[in-house]
Parts: structure tokens; C-alpha cells; sequence
């Protein structure tokens, strides 16, 4: 059965009544939930990563790069960014996201900007390079952000998604 997309949103326009985003209607998602999204995209990443990686030893000629190579890291840092920025910015989710029923929205409601995003990926990679305690300030704040959440003014929460109704 062929599945209906979401019709893109254009960057500063306002989500339909229907769709609202009020964060007082919707509910942050859950640690469990995010940490089971992100797992499900790091496999998804893996694949994009490799395939990057075959793409740019065309242009080495088939040379391996040293370890711990630094242009060849930011290479796959900014591939990285950019799978993710792509999706958040195209509909706000993930494949892992739509998995879980997560969303990703800014606090007033507005699709994501890739200046957001990229905001959102740079505090990740710093929240999970200390130890996870980006991701982890969730069990503390009140509203359960992470800092990539506070940092970039967004928010995961749990959504319905309107492709699921009807069995459809």
C-alpha cells in the first residue's frame, strides 16, 4: 500500500490549526523514546557514512586515509549534519523519529531553519561527547529539554501521526 507524504512547509510559515504545536497540547518525548530514534538513525547513518566514504576514495584513487585523519573526520562530521539537518528541516523527523512517533518542532511553532539545525547537531555532538550529559539534563530540566533542545529553541515531543490513522 502506497503511503501519503506530508506536503513540505515552507521556512517561516505558520503549521495549520490542525497541526498545532502548541507545547502546551503536546508532550516531550520521552528519554527512551529519543535514545531508541537516535539508534534506529545511527544505523540508517552507518550506511549513508559508508557510501560516503566509498564516494570520496574515488578522488583519493582508491588510497586509505591515515587514522585519525582530520579532514576526513570533518568530512564525516558535516555528512552526518547534513542527513540530519535534511530531515528535521524537511518535515521535522527522522526515519527513526517517524518510527517512535517523535517530532522535532521550534517552541513557536515554526518548521526548522538549518541554522537551527546545524545549532541542534553542534550541542549533540557536545552533549554525547560529555558522556551523554546533553542528553541526560532531560531527567532534570522541568520541561525534559536536552541542550541541543534549549539551545536551539526546539523541542522533540510525541506526535500522531496522521498516516497511521485508518489503517492506512
Amino acid at each position: 500500500m502506497r503511503q501519503r507524504r506530508r506536503p513540505a512547509r515552507k521556512p517561516g510559515t505558520k503549521l495549520p490549526t490542525s497541526q498545532s504545536t502548541a507545547t502546551g497540547k503536546r508532550q516531550p518525548a520521552s528519554l527512551a523514546r529519543r535514545l531508541a530514534a537516535l539508534t534506529y538513525d545511527w544505523v540508517l547513518l552507518t550506511g549513508v557514512l559508508f557510501g560516503a566514504t566509498v564516494a570520496i576514495l574515488a578522488f583519493r584513487v582508491g588510497q586509505a586515509f591515515p587514522p585519525h585523519h582530520p579532514g576526513y573526520s570533518a568530512y564525516l562530521i558535516a555528512t552526518g549534519a547534513v542527513f540530519f539537518g535534511w530531515f528535521w528541516t524537511h518535515g521535522g523527523q527522522t526515519l527513526g523519529m517517524r518510527a517512535w512517533k517523535i517530532e522535532l518542532i521550534t517552541v513557536d511553532g515554526r518548521p526548522l531553519t538549518w541554522r537551527v539545525a546545524l545549532l541542534r547537531c553542534v550541542f549533540a555532538l557536545l552533549g554525547a561527547a560529555l558522556f551523554g550529559l546533553g542528553y541526560l539534563w532531560m531527567l532534570v530540566d522541568p520541561g525534559r529539554r536536552s541542550w541541543q533542545d534549549i539551545a536551539s529553541g526546539s523541542r522533540v515531543v510525541s506526535c500522531n501521526d496522521p498516516d497511521t490513522k485508518n489503517g492506512a
